[in-house]
C-alpha cells in the first residue's frame, strides 16, 4: 500500500485495538471513582479483568494468528498486525499496572475502613488459622492433585485461565539433585476467597491459593519447597476472530493456517514477586515471549473479585436499590393485545420493567386465541421464563424457535437446551448457515375477538434475558403495526427457509438490506444539508467500526450535518478533524448500567425518523449476522426518544467521556452546566422524582438548519 494511502488511513481512522483499550480504561475509571460505593468499585475492577481476559484470548490471539499467517496488510489505522500487536502489548502492560494500583492503593484501604479485609496468612489469628486449616482438610485437599515435573511426569495440560501454583522443588535426600518444577491446579469448584470467622458485620477473607500454599509441604513430602507462586495461562480461544475483520481477510487466508494456533498459550499472568527461575521455566514451557508475561502486584485473576460483590451483605456499600417502573394498561384494555391494537408500547429497560416482555411471551403461550408463536433466542438459560413458555406453547400451538449456536463460549449450553425444546415439540432452527442470528424478535399470531387474525410482535435491542435486563439499558417495542409485523413474518421465513425478498421495508435487515439502507439514510441527511433543510444525525450504539459508514458520516459532516454519536465502546472514527469531521462529536457513557441500546435518529429535513435495533455499525453486524433494525412510528414513543432518552445522554456531564481526535477520552466538562447524570436522571424519572425540565437546555436532538458552502442541491435523495 502506498505511503500516501497509509497516511490517509491514519488521518481518517483510529486503531480498533487502541479504541477497545480506551473503553476498558473508562470502566477502570469507575473503579477508581470515589463517588461510587466501594463494592461497586470492586465490581467495576472485576469487570475490567473479565473484559481483558476475553480480549486477550480473542483479539490479541487473533493478531498473533495473522502475523503467523504472514498477513501484513495494514488495518484501519494504517498499522500492520505486528505493529498493532506491539502497541497493544505495551498498552496492556500499562493497563495491568493501573488495575493493581487501583486495587492496592484505592480499594484495599477503603474496604478495610468498611470492615472488609483480605488477609495474608501472617495476619490471621490462631482461631482463624485453625478454621482455615479445617476448611482445607475438609473441602480443599480432596480436590488437589500435586504434580512434580520429571521424565515420568511431563508438564500437565494447564486449562485455559485456570489458576495454578508453581513450585521450585528439591529432594531433601539429594541436595545436589537439580531443582524440579511442581504444579498444583487450584480447584475451580471452590470460591477463590475463604470466608473466615470474625466479628458480626465484618468480613475477613483469605485467598484460596494462599491457603493451599500453606499446605504445600504436606503435599510434597520428601521435597523442600524452595519457592512458589500463583500463575494463570490464557490460551488462544479465537474461534470467531474472522467475523470482526474485513471480508477480504476471510477470502485470503486458508482456514487450516488460520486455525493452527488455537489452544496455544498467549499470556502468562504471574505474581510480581515470583522467583525468576519459576517465571523462566513457565515462559519456556508455554513458548511465550517475555512481553507476554504479565506480573500483577496482587491476586492473579482480578475478575474473581466479583465474588466479594456478591458475598458481602452490606447494602450501604452498593448502589441504592432501584425498582423499575411497571407498565399500566389503559382502563379500557383487558390485556396486552387490546392495548397494542390502540398504540405501540415502548419500554426503556431497566428504567421500565422487563416484566411486560416476559408476560407478552407467557400470555401468548397460555392464550388459546394465539395459534402460532415464533421467537429468536441468542443467549438464555434453562431457568429462563422464555424457555418454559415456548415448551408450554408447543403443547397446544405451533411454536418455532430460531436459536443462536455460535454465541461465544455458550455453545454447549445452547445445544443442550435446544435439544430439550425439540423433545418438547418446539420446532428449532439454527438460522442461515454461516450467519449469527442476532436479531431480537418474537411474533404471536392471534385470532382476536373481532374475528380478525393479527400478528403481534416484540422487537428489541437486547437479549431475551430478564436477569441482564436489570442492569443493561435496552429498548423494547411491542406493536401490531401491520407493515412491521408482516415484515417480521418475512424475516422468520428467511431464518427458517432462507426465503429472501427484495424489500423488507420498513425494516432494515442484515446482511440483505441494512448496510445500504443506513448509507442511504446518511446520504439523505447530506442532501438535506446541501438544500438548507434541517439535517442532523444522533446515533447511539455499542461500537462504530464500519469504514463505509464512517466515510458517509465524514461526507455528511463536510456538508454541514450536525452529528452526535453516543458510543459505549469502540469507535475508530476521528471526530473534530478540520475539513473532515468538524461537525461530528463522539461521547461514551459508562456508569451503573451497561449501555446496550441502539438508537438511530435522522432529522430528515424536519420529518424526523427514528430506528432501533440489534445492530451496531460494525462489519460483523452489517455483513456477517442476521440483524433487524426497525422504525419507531408511534408519536408518543418517538417523542419519548426525541425529548427524553437521547437528550439525557447528550446532556450527561458525570458519566460521559468525550472522544478526542487521537482516540483518547476526556471527561465531559461541567464548567457550563450543573452536574447531570443521564442514568440517575432516568431512574428518578421512572420513580416520579424528576421531569423533563431537569434535562439541561441545549441537549435537544432537534435539528438545526445546516447550510453548506456550496449551492443547494435541486432535490434530496429519498432514503434507501
Amino acid at each position: 500500500m502506498a505511503r500516501s494511502t497509509l497516511k490517509q488511513k491514519q488521518k481518517m481512522f483510529n486503531g480498533r485495538d487502541f479504541s477497545w483499550m480506551q473503553f476498558n480504561r473508562r470502566v477502570l475509571e469507575e473503579a477508581e471513582d470515589a463517588t461510587n460505593p466501594v463494592l461497586e468499585r470492586v465490581k467495576f475492577l472485576a469487570i475490567t479483568g473479565s473484559n481483558l481476559d476475553e480480549y486477550v484470548e480473542i483479539r490479541q490471539a487473533g493478531l498473533l494468528q495473522r502475523i503467523e499467517d504472514g498477513y501484513r496488510e495494514p488495518g484501519y489505522d494504517g498499522l500492520r498486525p505486528d505493529e498493532s500487536l506491539e502497541t497493544l502489548t505495551t498498552e496492556i502492560h500499562s493497563f495491568v499496572a493501573a488495575q493493581y494500583h487501583c486495587w492496592n492503593e484505592h480499594l484495599i484501604p477503603e474496604l478495610r475502613k468498611q470492615g472488609v479485609r483480605l488477609l495474608e496468612w501472617a495476619e490471621l489469628s490462631e482461631d482463624a488459622r485453625a478454621y482455615a486449616q479445617g476448611y482445607f482438610q475438609r473441602e480443599v485437599d480432596p480436590l488437589l492433585t500435586p504434580i512434580a515435573i520429571d521424565p515420568a511426569h511431563p508438564f500437565p495440560r494447564v486449562l485455559n485461565k485456570a489458576l495454578c501454583l508453581a513450585l521450585l522443588l528439591r529432594r531433601k535426600r539429594k541436595s545436589s539433585a537439580p531443582q524440579v518444577l511442581g504444579v498444583v491446579t487450584v480447584p475451580r469448584a471452590l470460591p477463590r476467597f475463604v470466608r473466615l470467622p470474625c466479628a458480626e458485620g465484618c468480613y475477613d477473607y483469605l485467598l484460596l491459593q494462599d491457603l493451599i500454599a500453606q499446605n504445600l509441604a504436606g503435599m510434597y513430602r520428601g521435597y523442600e519447597v524452595q519457592a512458589h507462586t500463583a500463575f494463570r495461562v490464557t490460551r488462544n480461544s479465537n474461534l470467531y476472530f474472522e467475523e470482526e475483520e474485513a471480508r477480504s481477510l476471510l477470502e485470503s487466508i486458508r482456514s487450516e493456517l488460520h486455525n493452527r494456533r488455537k489452544g496455544d498459550a498467549v499470556r502468562l499472568e504471574i505474581e510480581a514477586g515470583a522467583d525468576p527461575e519459576i517465571v523462566e521455566r513457565l515462559r519456556v514451557n508455554f513458548e511465550l515471549d517475555e512481553n507476554q508475561v504479565f506480573r500483577g502486584d496482587g491476586p492473579v485473576n482480578l475478575s474473581r473479585l466479583m465474588f466479594l460483590y456478591g458475598d458481602v451483605k452490606r447494602p450501604e456499600l452498593k448502589f441504592s436499590p432501584f425498582t423499575p417502573k411497571p407498565l399500566h394498561l389503559s382502563r379500557k384494555s383487558t390485556n396486552i393485545f387490546d392495548e397494542l391494537r390502540h398504540r405501540d408500547i415502548l419500554l426503556h429497560h431497566p428504567y421500565d420493567s422487563y416484566d411486560p416482555v416476559v408476560e407478552f411471551i407467557e400470555t401468548g403461550a397460555q392464550d388459546p386465541a394465539v395459534v402460532t408463536m415464533k421467537q429468536t433466542l441468542y443467549r438464555t438459560s434453562e431457568d429462563s421464563p422464555m424457555f418454559k413458555s415456548l415448551i408450554d406453547a408447543a403443547a397446544t400451538k405451533e411454536a418455532t424457535l430460531v436459536v443462536e449456536l455460535m454465541a461465544r463460549f455458550d455453545e454447549a449450553s445452547n445445544i443442550r437446551w435446544a435439544r430439550s425444546m425439540e423433545d418438547a415439540g418446539v420446532q428449532v432452527f439454527h438460522g442461515v448457515v454461516g450467519l449469527k442470528t442476532h436479531c431480537k424478535l418474537a411474533m404471536l399470531v392471534r385470532r382476536d375477538e373481532d374475528g380478525v387474525t393479527r400478528r403481534y410482535c416484540h422487537l428489541g435491542t437486547g437479549n431475551y434475558n430478564p436477569v441482564t435486563a436489570r442492569f443493561y439499558t435496552d429498548l423494547s417495542l411491542l406493536t401490531c403495526d401491520p407493515q412491521i409485523t408482516e415484515r417480521v413474518h418475512m424475516v422468520f421465513n428467511y431464518l427458517t427457509a432462507h426465503a429472501e425478498i427484495d424489500d423488507y421495508r420498513p425494516l432494515l435487515v442484515a446482511p440483505l438490506t441494512m448496510a445500504e439502507s443506513f448509507l442511504g439514510l446518511i446520504r439523505r441527511e447530506t442532501e438535506h444539508a446541501h438544500a438548507g433543510r434541517p439535517a442532523r444525525i444522533v446515533a447511539k450504539m455499542n461500537a462504530l467500526l464500519e469504514p463505509s459508514v464512517i466515510d458517509a458520516l465524514y461526507q455528511a459532516s463536510q456538508a454541514g450535518v450536525q452529528i452526535d454519536l453516543i458510543i459505549r465502546g469502540l469507535s475508530i472514527l476521528r471526530p473534530g478533524v478540520k475539513g473532515l469531521s468538524e461537525n461530528i462529536r463522539v461521547r461514551s457513557v459508562v456508569g451503573r448500567f451497561l449501555e446496550h441500546s441502539r438508537i438511530f435518529h435522522f432529522a430528515n429535513g424536519g420529518e424526523d425518523e427514528i430506528y432501533m435495533g440489534s445492530a451496531d455499525w460494525m462489519p460483523r453486524n452489517l455483513f456477517e449476522r442476521c440483524e433487524v433494525v426497525f422504525p419507531v412510528r408511534d408519536a408518543a414513543a418517538k417523542a419519548r426518544i426525541q425529548d427524553e432518552i437521547l437528550p439525557a445522554y447528550l446532556a450527561d456531564t458525570v458519566k460521559a467521556r468525550i472522544q478526542q481526535q487521537d482516540g483518547t477520552y476526556l471527561r465531559a466538562s461541567k464548567s457550563d452546566a450543573a452536574a447531570f447524570s443521564s442514568q440517575d436522571f432516568l431512574m428518578q424519572l421512572a420513580e416520579g422524582k424528576a421531569d423533563l425540565d431537569a434535562i439541561p437546555k441545549g441537549a435537544s436532538v432537534t435539528a438545526k438548519v445546516a447550510v453548506a458552502a456550496r449551492k443547494p442541491a435541486k432535490k434530496a435523495d429519498a432514503a434507501d
